[in-house]
């Protein structure tokens, strides 16, 4: 029992020394998480209030970012509905246009048929013109023969004097007749006489058989010559009658060359009027084509800056693409590529990095293509240019305008066949070194000037 008492006691002594030990350990301690936990949260105090400082900040900066936001989108708004507008007025204009260019083929066919009608009523004067000279010779023809008549008239009229003389004469010798005729009578009267007193009177029988022969020799003068001043008078009859129709004939004639000349003039003032009116309706044509030539200049001008604007965003593009890069640089209105960059020495064929530069600018193009308006005619040109060193030891090129046009065409084959682009919208063309942009024979010269241009522009 005393052995147990002393034991317990030995226990009790040696465990509260260790209590207390561990009580104080265990203050420590809690000391020790008490101060972190203050250190902590004086940091964290510091730190979430410099956070709400920044957060606010960052709220004051997003609201501003909200509002700058805000008119960012009422200008988008602003540029698309004044892009809108735009395409509304390029599609007012597009349908102008062509109603311009109908309105231009209708007054092209129409000032053609008016040329054609000109070209008629010029044909119509002009054979008028003939037939009025071919009548007013004919009418000089008949003038003559007019004349003519007249001097047969003056003719006519002196044989009818000499007629008139003639039938005197004849009167005459009918007078003289009957008075021979009277003579014989009274000569054959006396020739009963005498033949009664033929024995008796002998000598005075033969008196007047003397004056009976001379008688009857006087008479047959006398009726020969009736019977010729007869003959004279039925022929100039004859011919009094056929000058007279001969003239009725010439006074037919010359009045209806008369009547055509009066209808040609008729005729010929119409067609001056007709002509006067065709060539007031050709002026009123030609001031409309005119009109109409002014509208198609003018909106050749709109297509020239809507497709410079074009121009414009392509390079501006082009160059934000390929800044930095080296051989690639835009001069005035031409992206050049120099020539080392695309192909190699001597060679026409493209290289990897090549197809690579044209790939881009390509695509670049397929997406400016989808946006230029329809009415535009444009192409891409491509130039190619070399340097003026001849070309040594190359069986595929004769020289260097040969190597300039195969490196174009390489470029524009591989648009095409490759990348797809349109064919009608380009174009190849070599030119040797007939074209340098940088003067010299040195070799920074020569670099430059062996180069690829390619240029958007119209056809």
């Amino acid at each position: 029992m005393a052995l147990a008492r002393r034991n317990g006691q030995r226990f009790a002594s040696t465990v509260w020394p260790g209590f207390v030990d561990a009580m104080t350990a265990l203050l420590l301690v809690l000391m020790f998480v008490l101060t972190i936990f203050m250190v902590v949260q004086t940091v964290l105090r510091d730190t979430l209030s410099t956070k709400e400082h920044e957060l606010s900040a960052l709220s004051a900066q997003v609201a501003e970012l909200a509002g700058a936001l805000s008119l960012r989108v009422a200008e988008v708004d602003a540029l698309n509905s004044d892009l809108a507008e735009a395409r509304d007025k390029a599609e007012v204009q597009r349908q102008l246009i062509a109603s311009l260019t109908g309105q231009l083929e209708s007054r092209e066919a129409e000032l053609d048929a008016a040329g054609q009608k000109i070209t008629a009523f010029e044909a119509q004067v002009a054979a008028l013109l003939s037939q009025q000279e071919a009548d007013r010779a004919e009418i000089s023809e008949l003038r003559l023969d007019v004349a003519d008549m007249e001097e047969l008239r003056a003719k006519l009229r002196a044989s009818g004097d000499e007629l008139a003389a003639m039938t005197l004469a004849l009167e005459a010798a009918r007078q003289r007749a009957e008075e021979t005729l009277t003579l014989l009578a009274a000569a054959e009267a006396a020739k009963q006489d005498l033949s009664t007193q033929l024995a008796e009177q002998l000598s005075a029988a033969e008196r007047e058989a003397a004056l009976k022969a001379t008688a009857q020799k006087a008479l047959a003068d006398q009726t020969e010559m009736s019977d010729e001043n007869a003959r004279k008078v039925a022929l100039l009859n004859e011919q009094i009658a056929a000058l007279r129709t001969q003239l009725a004939e010439l006074q037919g004639v010359l009045d209806a060359a008369a009547a055509r000349d009066a209808e040609a003039k008729v005729q010929v003032e119409a067609l001056g009027s007709q002509l006067n009116a065709a060539l007031a309706q050709v002026a009123a044509e030609q001031k409309r084509r005119a009109e109409a030539e002014t509208a198609r200049a003018e909106m050749e001008a709109v297509r020239a800056k809507e497709l410079e604007r074009y121009r414009s965003e392509f390079f501006g593009r082009l160059s934000q693409i390929l800044a930095g890069r080296e051989g690639v640089q835009v001069v005035g209105d031409r992206f050049v590529f120099s020539s080392e960059v695309l192909f190699a020495s001597g060679s026409a064929d493209l290289s990897d990095g090549g197809r690579a530069q044209i790939a881009r600018v390509t695509t670049l193009l397929q997406d400016l293509a989808a946006e230029i308006p329809p009415e535009i005619d444009w192409i891409i040109r491509v130039d190619g240019h070399t340097d003026d060193q001849p070309l040594l030891g190359s069986a595929q090129f004769r020289d260097n305008w040969e190597l300039s046009q195969a490196r174009a065409l390489s470029v524009v084959r591989y648009m095409t066949n490759d990348l797809g682009f349109p064919p009608q919208r380009l174009a190849a063309a070599g030119f040797g070194e007939f074209r340098p942009i940088v003067a010299g024979d040195s070799a920074e010269a020569r670099a430059q000037n062996r180069r690829i241009e390619l240029k958007l522009t119209e056809r």
